[in-house]
């Protein structure tokens, strides 16, 4: 069974990642591309699809067309529910492109509407399929680590500032490093956890680099003036069962102790990181111990052919959801919490006081 698929957005992301890896997965073909910028759907189409591939401007044409199964949202945050949505709403599975929506609202609006449609969504958390994490989930799942009752969800930059597309742009994407990177550390570690119950948010975004001309840059100097988002956000989560995270996000910020996508778990029987490589920590036999886990030797191969690319398998595994009708490993319940905590951080930060969830 072939299923059909179409991209909306044919930028960056879609790019880097979804069209690359749906065109390595057996099952799946990229029949429309539609972009904004005429020339980018015409070149996605060249390199991703066939003689029979359609391109468009405007993506309600393209979803109108009813031999299109699957839906790739791949465009700005700001119409990630909008989309999603009419997608869904016109027959289509949907995967969308992280974070899931700007706000909780248009995130519920989403899961309500595959509800509604009985149509499946998921979201674009690719960083669970890396071997180490899913090596270090099947940890968790074991409960080798025991009670995990504290966790770091790490992405930081030292100096790296998108200077590309509307990264910078708060009313288009919602927000910078928090919700473009620190949303990938914080679904891995609520994942690791298995705990989706927040309780209470203190939070803090900061603008202190973000005015500085000429800055350093992995590519390139960005312009102040169109700087509109946070440059690094802190923030402090508090679970219902009491458990602490601590999430760090950032695109500039003066730091050597860098990573992104990361976890840090301690738990009441052992703890784990991925500071340097994979290491689990514990103690037995009076003594401590650290195991390094060694990754190298062919990966975690979930589908034949998939290799250990985390965004082949994701699309393997998504398009094998639908073939077969089975959960997606992302659930929608799951990235609507990460999208109700990042923004209980930034409200947080804007008011200076907590905020707490229903």
């Amino acid at each position: 069974m072939t299923l059909t698929v179409g991209i909306i957005g044919c930028g960056g992301i879609a790019n880097g990642k979804h069209m690359p890896a749906l065109k390595k997965v057996e099952g799946a073909r990229m029949v429309a591309f539609c972009d904004i910028v005429a020339e980018r759907a015409e070149k996605a189409k060249a390199e991703f699809g066939d003689e029979q591939s359609v391109v468009y401007t405007d993506y309600k044409e393209l979803l109108n067309d009813a031999s299109i199964d699957v839906i790739h949202v791949c465009t700005p945050n700001i119409s990630h529910a909008e989309i999603s949505i009419a997608a869904m709403e016109a027959g289509k599975h949907v995967m969308c492109e992280k974070p899931m929506a700007k706000t909780t609202a248009e995130a519920q609006a989403m899961i309500e509407a595959s509800e509604r449609t009985g149509k499946k969504l998921t979201i674009g958390y690719q960083n669970r399929f890396r071997p180490d994490s899913a090596y270090l989930h099947a940890v968790c799942e074991n409960n080798e680590l025991g009670e995990i009752y504290y966790a770091r969800a790490k992405a930081i930059r030292r100096r790296a500032v998108p200077t590309w597309g509307v990264f910078l742009d708060e009313e288009a994407q919602g927000g910078g490093p928090l919700i473009d990177i620190g949303t990938h550390a914080l679904d891995l570690t609520l994942w690791m956890m298995d705990n989706y119950k927040p309780k209470y948010v203190v939070g803090n975004a900061y603008h202190k680099l973000s005015g500085r001309k000429n800055a350093a840059n992995a590519w390139g100097p960005w312009d102040p003036e169109k700087f509109t988002v946070e440059d690094s956000a802190i923030g402090f989560i508090t679970m219902e069962n009491g458990a602490t995270i601590v999430l760090e996000a950032s695109w500039a910020l003066n730091t050597l102790d860098v990573g992104e996508a990361k976890t840090v778990l301690c738990g009441t029987e052992g703890g784990a990181d991925m500071e340097k490589g994979l290491r689990i920590n514990g103690e037995a036999y009076g003594k401590t111990f650290e195991k390094h886990i060694g990754l190298d030797a062919g990966g975690v191969d979930f589908y034949d052919g998939a290799g250990d690319d985390p965004a082949v398998i994701e699309a393997a595994q998504w398009i094998d959801s639908i073939v077969n009708d089975t959960e997606p490993v992302v659930k929608p319940e799951q990235a609507l919490v990460v999208t109700r905590i990042l923004e209980a951080i930034y409200k947080s930060s804007e008011t200076g006081m907590p905020v707490f969830f229903e």
